[in-house]
């Protein structure tokens, strides 16, 4: 009897065993993001689900990658259907914030506390995800800056300083063009390079929070106000000034037209995101020894501090939905997003993780220290509009600066079309 009795008891523990084991394969968490190429974030990502998943083997993660001009359209179509990913990318900024107003986005702040992970991110790299103080998504990948790269040979040449004021950026162009050197190298036919430029001078002039209440359509926010006009007047100022390349407005990015000038000597400046140190490393690495950076000048009276960088302090941001059904395995999950060992992947390829200890002793490369010490010392880090804003008017901006760019559109008329864009998008008589 006795024998009986312990051969039914271990044929229930194995069978409640097996059963425990099956209910406990059933936890899938969906992930979506744009890394499509091997590269050091796809790397990062998929070691980060290689791991957790040795750790957890009760969870199973289903990555899905989705190409990066689709993704913005995919992501809103899944929200709008209440069919969003457990754990998604964003970019941050105004979009995220529409999706945490419309309540499908998890307030992860205590969460964070409670496994240790708060603490570990850059503070100015968090805000593009917060909203009054609370945390709905952590940054991950890399920290990217849109710098003005310089000649250091030509400056020492032509006694020139860097420039701190716009004042004095006019000053430096009219002596590089009294010497036949062009200020800025520009291929603008792809348009998100010259709303680099733009972008900075609405920052200067009317602060972080002219964009903000704009894109947010908040305390009389417009696309048409002070910032946007006198920022297009900035803008054709430095055109008529020769700021630029002759044909400037057809030459291409992509065709390394723009940096050929800074290779041939034909150009002092080059305001590109921070990846342009490893771009110009892998074309003519010679060149690097007389290229340093500075952060573009501040406006005198303007509203925004000089240190402000447009960029993104975080790159991408990992968010967790309202309707997860495992929230406390995704959050762990990011743990591992956002560790030693994740940090450790980004650096050694070149990547400055938001997040970690020590970054600034574990980057041993002199510029990957320098702009680190940029970002992590700015207040602020203006978004890139083109990613900020909904598709339909990021295109409208880019449309809208170029033409500014080619004298094309007055200063107002390109702001009360990028304003006009806005009030049909959000249906605003």
């Amino acid at each position: 009897m006795l024998k009986k009795a312990t051969m039914y008891l271990l044929v229930i523990s194995i069978l409640l065993g097996m059963s425990l084991g099956v209910f406990a394969q059933e936890i899938n968490l969906t992930l979506w993001h744009i890394h499509t190429n091997v590269g050091a974030a796809q790397n990062t990502i998929q070691d980060a689900i290689r791991r957790f998943e040795a750790d957890y083997p009760n969870v199973k993660i289903e990555e899905v990658q989705i190409i990066n001009d689709e993704y913005k359209t995919k992501l809103m179509i899944a929200m709008g259907a209440n069919d969003e990913p457990d754990i998604f990318m964003s970019w941050g900024g105004g979009p995220l914030e529409t999706y945490i107003n419309a309540g499908k986005v998890w307030d992860m702040t205590d969460a964070l506390v409670k496994e240790g992970l708060y603490d570990n991110f850059l503070p100015v790299a968090m805000d593009l995800a917060s909203v009054n103080g609370r945390v709905y998504g952590v940054p991950i990948t890399n920290m990217v800056a849109a710098l003005v790269f310089y000649r250091t040979d030509i400056f020492e040449n032509l006694n020139l300083n860097i420039p701190t004021t716009y004042s004095e950026l006019l000053e430096v162009m009219k002596v590089l063009n009294e010497n036949n050197i062009t200020p800025f190298a520009l291929a603008n036919a792809n348009k998100w390079t010259g709303s680099m430029y733009f972008m900075y001078l609405v920052d200067r002039v009317g602060g972080p929070e002219a964009f903000y209440k704009a894109m947010m359509r908040t305390d009389g926010g417009s696309f048409a106000s002070e910032a946007f006009v006198k920022a297009g007047e900035y803008l054709q100022e430095l055109v008529r000034n020769n700021a630029f390349p002759r044909g400037f407005q057809s030459m291409d990015e992509d065709l390394a037209q723009s940096r050929n000038l800074l290779y041939t000597d034909r150009a002092a400046m080059y305001l590109m995101g921070s990846w342009a140190w490893g771009t110009i490393k892998a074309e003519n690495e010679p060149l690097l020894e007389k290229l340093d950076f500075f952060v573009f000048p501040g406006i005198e009276g303007g509203l925004g501090d000089p240190s402000n960088l447009v960029g993104t302090p975080g790159d991408n941001y990992f968010s967790i939905a309202e309707k997860c059904e495992h929230k406390d395995y995704a959050v762990k999950f990011l743990g591992y997003l956002s560790d030693e060992k994740a940090a450790d992947m980004l650096i050694a390829n070149g990547h400055i993780p938001p997040f970690g200890e020590n970054i600034d002793a574990k980057i041993t490369d002199p510029m990957m220290k320098s702009l680190y010490q940029a970002v992590s010392g700015s207040d602020a880090v203006q978004l890139w509009y083109d990613q900020s804003l909904p598709p339909e008017l990021a295109q409208v901006h880019l449309d809208t600066t170029q033409a500014l760019f080619g004298l094309e559109m007055t200063p107002e008329e390109a702001a009360q079309t990028m304003e006009q864009a806005a009030k049909r998008y959000h249906g605003e008589n």
